[in-house]
């Protein structure tokens, strides 16, 4: 019980005291005069004041409230290592048994540090968590906090101090502990296919020394080099960006003796390779409706340098013009298929027969330069079916199908077959979906006999239509018809003649998103997304990998023809090997080299400085032989110490909740009406006299 005296005036205290100070004042006059009864009239006066403020005693029924202490327990990775998990997990059941004893804290626990999701660069964020606690408790019930981690805290304010209450850090590990860490200094973001890309990377190690250090450098999971690096030196590394899109840079160096954690024992940086132009010949046989169809595609790809030559004037030509007052340049045929065939990522013959502009001889080197690599596409026109068609020219052993000579003039809409549904040049073309497309009509088809390769589009009486072929390491495509232009004229509604034709000229020059088998994986957030380009109908699960070396299996589905994906939840941050089949493929989930493994060594100088500041300490639980030792918990009072040698304090809280009051009048009633009266009469008793 809390006894008060409060008062509640009868009328406001300006009127109170504009009635009682002339009183007051009449009374000191007679003090001052030594009227006989001054002091009576002074007691007649007061007592008037104390019936008009009105004073009650108060009792008050309070319950006292709880100090609230937070138990911020770290369950980031990091706390993964050695025995830091065990000894975290045996610290906090003790200090929840020894906090259950005081009956003056409200404990509050609260696991943080692995929050990777909400976290893009995974840090350990204990001071967040730790704000959270407290987001409804007043400053002066805040206890104290206690923390059970490693040190590595990576949102510590840069204010010490400004937490109420005392913080008490018990840092699990070792004082001896030691690792090895490689990362990128620098490290760029995107590369130029096929040429060099420059990187520095650097070695440290918490013994010190130096020395050289083996360090093996990997591409996409294949070994490139062993190098070695000087310890704590900066060290340059140039390697040739290998793949258009993510290419994954790996370093890593063999673990030392005693060594904490191998985590931090590679490292990668994650670079987009990006193709300089691509160069393309184009060779139209003469002017036609549809040549501008394949200039303006090729010369709208902003990836794309265009060389288009269009034969004008064959040599059989003759009409006496003189060769000086000819405004036509000559087909440099020496310096195209001899000189510099090898600079061309593709050559396209457009309605192209042979009528003695190339020598037979280079039609040869045509077809070498597709065996040693290079791409081939024919836009076929009636010419292919004549006598004069290139298909009886040294390049018949590059080409995919012989004409048998009937060329089919008639309406028909080009088809998907099921190979071409699945595959990923003609794989969800606009329009395909329906019967019959909805796309324009074609009416041309050049007639070819036993076709090689992989037939995706079809033409009339299920004749072949586009044929994709490798042969050696290159790859030849032959469109058999040469009426696409009237999609890109918008007749009967036109057709996805762009994405059809951009797709078939980048696969044959080795687009990685359009091989037919390519097995990819990415991470998004914690979750690792694989996906596989198939021609099979049931590519099999994936083998997964983890960074720690667990092996999972993870169902693909088909989520379209061609296409089967499958993903998985995990909580480990790291690269992830996937197999399927006989295709490798490597992803990182999670943030890249993040926070959290980059000094994996416990510490206690992070927090040492905020702790002390508000009062607490900073101290390991596992001592020189490793035994763990937990010290005392101590209520204090806000003023009072809050640590010592071997005792962390939490302070105790003043606040408490009011739950009755009773309510006593000191001057009501009968009984202020006889004391105000007993005054007044007493006064006027004597003045009477």
């Amino acid at each position: 019980m809390n006894w008060s005296v409060s008062f509640q005036p009868l009328v406001a205290w300006p009127w109170i005291a504009a009635i009682v100070a002339p009183l007051l004042i009449l009374a000191g006059i007679g003090f001052f005069l030594r009227r006989r009864g001054a002091w009576l009239r002074m007691l007649a006066f007061l007592a008037l004041a104390l019936a008009l403020a009105n004073p009650v005693l108060l009792n008050e029924l309070r319950d006292p409230l709880k100090s609230v202490v937070a138990l911020i327990v770290d369950k980031s990775q990091s706390q993964d290592i050695g025995d830091r998990a065990k000894m975290t997990d045996a610290a906090v059941e003790e200090l929840k048994a020894r906090l259950a004893r005081f009956k003056d804290f409200d404990v509050r626990v609260v696991e943080a540090g692995r929050s990777p999701k909400a976290d893009e660069r995974a840090e350990t964020r204990l001071f967040a968590a730790l704000d959270n606690t407290f987001r409804d408790v007043p400053p002066s019930r805040i206890g104290g906090a206690i923390m059970v981690t490693d040190g590595e805290v990576h949102d510590v304010p840069a204010k010490a101090g400004s937490f109420p209450a005392p913080l008490h850090a018990l840092i699990t590990g070792r004082a001896d502990e030691r690792d090895r860490r490689i990362f990128f200094e620098k490290a760029p973001r995107f590369g130029i296919v096929g040429k060099p890309l420059d990187l520095t990377y650097k070695i440290t190690d918490t013994a010190g020394g130096s020395g050289a250090v083996n360090v093996r450098v990997s591409v996409n999971g294949e070994t490139l080099s062993f190098d070695q690096a000087e310890i704590g030196q900066e060290t340059h590394l140039s390697i040739k960006v290998p793949n258009a899109g993510r290419n994954i840079i790996e370093l890593s160096v063999d673990p030392v003796p005693g060594e904490i954690s191998t985590t931090n024992n590679h490292t990668i940086a994650l670079v987009d390779g990006i193709r300089e132009n691509l160069r393309v010949l184009l060779v139209s046989g003469e002017p036609h409706a549809g040549e501008r169809t394949w200039r303006n595609l090729l010369k709208s790809d902003a990836s794309v340098d265009l060389v288009h030559f269009t034969i004008l004037r064959p040599p059989e030509k003759q009409d006496g013009t003189p060769i000086n007052e000819l405004s036509l340049i000559a087909f440099p045929t020496r310096e195209l298929f001899v000189e510099k065939i090898n600079d061309f990522d593709l050559i396209i013959f457009d309605r192209y027969q042979h009528r003695d502009v190339l020598p037979v001889l280079y039609y040869d080197y045509i077809a070498q330069y597709v065996e040693n690599g290079g791409a081939l596409l024919i836009a076929a026109g009636p010419e292919y079916a004549g006598d004069n068609s290139i298909a009886r020219t040294p390049l018949i052993s590059a080409l995919p199908a012989l004409p048998t000579g009937d060329i089919i003039e008639k309406g028909f809409y080009p088809r998907l077959t099921e190979t071409g549904k699945r595959h990923p040049v003609t794989r969800g073309l606009e329009g395909s979906a329906s019967e019959p497309p909805h796309w324009g009509r074609w009416f041309r088809d050049i007639v070819v006999d036993h076709p090689q390769g992989e037939v995706v589009m079809k033409g009339p009486d299920n004749r072949p239509l586009l044929i994709l072929d490798r042969k050696g390491k290159g790859r030849v495509g032959m469109l058999l018809s040469d009426q696409g232009w009237l999609w890109s004229r918008g007749y009967e509604g036109g057709g996805p003649d762009v994405a059809l034709y951009r797709r078939v000229a980048h696969w044959l020059m080795k687009e990685p998103d359009l091989e037919e088998e390519r097995l990819t994986a990415d991470g998004s957030g914690m979750t690792l997304n694989i996906r596989r380009q198939t021609m099979s109908d049931d590519p099999g699960d994936a083998r997964v990998i983890t960074p720690t070396g667990k092996t999972l299996t993870v169902k693909l589905a088909k989520s379209e023809p061609g296409v089967f994906t499958g993903s998985v939840d995990t909580n480990e941050i790291g690269l992830y090997q996937i197999g399927n089949g006989d295709l490798t493929a490597l992803a990182h989930v999670g943030p890249v080299n993040a926070p959290e493994f980059a000094d994996p060594v416990s510490t206690t100088e992070k927090l040492r400085p905020f702790a002390e500041a508000t009062g607490g300490s900073v101290r390991r639980l596992a001592d020189a032989s490793g035994n763990m030792t937990l010290p005392n918990i101590v209520p204090v009072s806000s003023s009072g110490d809050a640590s010592g040698r071997d005792w962390i304090g939490l302070r105790t809280t003043g606040d408490s909740v009011l739950k009755a009051v009773d309510r006593v009048p000191l001057f009501g009633g009968f009984f202020g009406l006889a004391l105000l009266l007993l005054a007044m009469g007493a006064m006027w008793y004597r003045e009477g006299r």
